[in-house]
This record gives C-alpha cells, sequence and structure tokens, in this order.
C-alpha cells in the first residue's frame, strides 16, 4: 500500500525517547538526520507528513519547520481524535493512512489506520498491533525505514530516487 497521509509520534520514534535535562532546565533532544530523508520522500511522492506528539516543546516545532513537514500537532492527549479529524478534512480514509508510534499514547492509532508501524524499541504489546516493526530503534532512523519500506514494496524507489536527483539538480541552478 501507498500511503495518502503518513503520520508519526516523535519521542521513541525520530529519537531515543530519552528526555535530557541541563542543570538551568533546557530540555535536550536528539534526532538522527537521516530521517530527514523520510519526509523528503514522502514529499516528492506528494505524500503529506505530519508530526502528532503529547510533548509540547519549542525543539520539535523546530525540527517540524525545517523540514517543513505539513502538519505538526503537539500537546495532543487524544491522538486518534486528530487523526480522524485530519483524514476528514483531508478526505482521506483512514485506512489509506501510514503511522509509526512505539507507545500506549499510539496504540488507539495504531490500531485504526491500515498500515500500522512500530519502531523495534516498542513494547511488545504495541509491537503486537504493528504492520510492521522496523529494524531500527527510535532515534536511529527509524522513520526514515518505515518510509523506505512502503517505497520499495511498491517498486517506487528508484523513480524517487531520480526526483530527489532532479531537485538537488534543481536547487543547484
Amino acid at each position: 500500500m501507498l500511503p495518502k497521509l503518513v503520520l508519526t509520534d516523535i519521542d521513541g520514534v525520530w529519537t531515543d525517547g530519552g528526555m535530557y535535562y541541563d542543570q538551568t532546565g533546557n530540555e535536550w533532544k536528539r534526532f538522527n538526520t537521516s530521517d530527514s530523508a523520510g519526509v523528503l520522500f514522502c514529499k516528492v511522492l506528494g505524500i503529506p507528513v505530519g508530526i502528532i506528539t503529547a510533548e509540547n516543546t519549542q525543539i520539535v516545532y523546530r525540527r517540524a519547520e525545517k523540514l517543513k513537514v505539513d502538519y505538526l500537532f503537539q500537546g495532543v492527549k487524544d491522538k486518534l481524535a486528530v487523526v480522524t479529524k485530519l483524514c476528514q478534512d483531508l478526505k482521506v480514509d483512514i485506512k489509506d493512512v501510514a503511522y509509526i508510534g512505539d507507545d500506549l499514547g499510539d496504540l488507539s492509532v495504531l490500531k485504526a489506520v491500515g498500515l500500522p508501524c512500530s519502531p523495534a524499541n516498542a513494547p511488545l504489546y504495541i509491537k503486537n498491533h504493528a504492520k510492521w516493526i522496523t529494524e531500527k530503534r527510535g532515534g536511529e532512523g527509524a522513520f526514515r525505514e518505515f518510509v523506505e519500506r512502503f517505497i520499495i514494496e511498491n517498486g517506487m524507489m528508484e523513480t524517487v530516487l531520480n526526483k530527489v536527483h532532479e531537485r538537488v539538480m534543481d536547487n543547484k541552478q
């Protein structure tokens, strides 16, 4: 299935799930830059990408802004309600949605979407609701692996790579 919408959690998927604080109270998150290719691949295919997270931080806002993620929902307690509303607004069937999540807040979405995925570090009771489980752990490029898999399974990797190359060449001129 080539999804019409790709949605993702952040902590435990794009990050290792750790929350780091310095002595002055600043919060830090470590993102793996390879996940940005997952966003790029979706963009060249015209598939919108959205982040849905229970956290509400400038860090995630800045990452989403830098990658030009289409939708960002922070401070979300009921992720399924957000996904359902977004699907209604975009006129996308929830079964045409791909979602990757790793923990309790993701469970209802994993059960509802057509292509549920979890990173390798998710608990077994979460992975049991995933169609795919990435080999990579959260924070190690799990989002990119997730996107690459549905591209490869649809026989579109060469097309995507050509479009990425064209985009890079266009930006050089």
